[in-house]
């Protein structure tokens, strides 16, 4: 395999919190070198293929938790090709993916076969993740020891939240014994369900149905209690409100082992964008205040939320073309994940060491995974992208099969220029 020099580049190191120029040598899939200027004997090298980065930024490839591709059953939605592709042109080189399909991914035969297809199509990596109870329902929980021999890396019923206590902690002590990530989704059903926004004067004046921000912190206060007497991993997948921040600062001060994360439209978008029933805006929790915004911007700053996800959720035209409150939540992010969260950077919120830790290396580390880091021996998972290139986005130009975003006819800032996996490239002209 033929080295990759990866010359004069901007080089973003989550690890270290670093921004420095320098040179990147790629050799057998590898990062096999990082100096601050050309390595020592690359002109000898002959054999050597090397890219001028031109100053742009080099940093790990997104890991991103969350991603959900619609195989098996709605393949019309979105499939591993498809998925594999918009993710490599948004710089996303390892996709986490949901087990909320039809059927659910709840046994290890479906896995396997989802781990199949995704080997077969997708030029990025997969990590499947499995459901903690059978069809999502919250009665009865998976075989976790089996589904985890089968690859799954972390297990969740995704947006069904388990009503049954019982049913939550005896699968949690579970996990525990067997050191399983559990994922789980923070939002009291009852308050939450048939909610279309967040409660305010906003939903008042348009008439929609609203769910409380306190249905978030109600159910984290239930989940922390059950983390602390189960001793489980757990992972929240989107935190929304300023309200639930307290009970996860108390958490992590009280050493349970406890990560959280956040969705890009939960950081770039409010309540406010909804405006006249825009069912692209419909996401899952709503879209929260912007006093909300600002405080999840904070808390991704200060590393209290630990990762930034796209939450990559394809919908139809048919599911979206309806009255906002009937109309199916979710929307494609996969591709717009990289230049909405540099909008964190412009606005001078966060630096893009911090903002990739979030992307990057803390999803990574959270699943034990050996990438999202720029240091020698780690894979050669990388991006190359320009963080100041102006462009508007028009969702029909998406890989996606699905073009619901939030952001289409948006002004945006930054391109992915390249993407790497395993020393691969798998996106760009260079």
């Amino acid at each position: 395999m033929t080295d990759i020099l990866l010359t004069n580049a901007r080089l973003i190191d989550p690890e270290a919190g670093t921004e420095t120029p320098g040179t990147v040598r790629i050799s057998g899939g590898k990062i096999a070198e990082i100096s601050p200027g050309p390595p020592e004997g690359a002109k000898q090298k002959a054999s050597a293929t090397v890219i001028d980065c031109r100053g742009k930024c080099l940093a790990p490839g997104i890991v991103d938790i969350g991603v959900k591709v619609c195989e098996p059953g709605e393949r019309h939605k979105e499939s591993f090709k498809s998925a594999g592709l918009a993710a490599a042109a948004g710089g996303v080189t390892t996709m986490v993916t949901r087990p909320d399909t039809l059927p659910a991914i709840d046994t290890p035969e479906v896995l396997e076969f989802v781990t199949r297809r995704a080997r077969e199509a997708s030029p990025v990596r997969i990590k499947p993740m499995a459901t903690l109870t059978k069809a999502r329902e919250g009665r009865e929980m998976v075989e976790i020891g089996f589904l985890l021999d089968a690859g799954a890396v972390a297990f969740t019923d995704g947006d069904r939240v388990t009503e049954n206590t019982k049913v939550l902690s005896r699968a949690m002590t579970y996990a525990r014994s067997l050191d399983a990530l559990v994922i789980a989704h923070p939002q009291e059903p009852g308050l939450s369900k048939g909610a279309a926004v967040t409660s305010g004067k906003f939903a008042s004046l348009r008439g929609l149905p609203a769910v409380s921000p306190m249905a978030e912190r109600m159910a984290l206060d239930r989940d922390m209690a059950l983390v602390e007497m189960t001793g489980v991993k757990y992972h929240a997948d989107q935190i929304s409100t300023a309200r639930a921040l307290p009970a996860l600062e108390r958490a992590k001060k009280n050493g349970l082992n406890v990560t959280a994360g956040v969705s890009i439209h939960h950081l770039a978008l409010n309540e406010l964008d909804v405006g006249d029933y825009r069912t692209f805006f419909k996401v899952k929790p709503p879209l929260r205040s912007e006093d909300d915004r600002v405080a999840m911007v904070q808390a991704v700053a200060s590393g209290l939320i630990d990762v930034i996800s796209s939450m990559h959720t394809p919908q139809d035209e048919e599911s979206k073309r309806l009255p906002y409150e009937e109309a199916a939540s979710g929307a494609v992010a996969l591709e717009t994940l990289l230049p909405a969260a540099l909008r964190l950077v412009h606005s001078g919120a966060i630096a893009l060491p911090a903002l990739w830790r979030a992307l990057s290396l803390n999803p990574a580390r959270r699943l034990g995974l050996d990438t999202g880091r720029l240091a020698v021996g780690a894979p050669a998972d990388l991006v190359l992208f320009d963080p100041d290139a102006p462009f508007v986005l028009d969702r029909f130009k998406l890989r996606s099969k699905s073009k619901n975003t939030p952001f289409d006819g948006a002004r945006m800032q930054g391109r992915v220029l390249a993407t790497f996996v395993a020393g691969t490239q798998v996106f760009g002209e260079l």
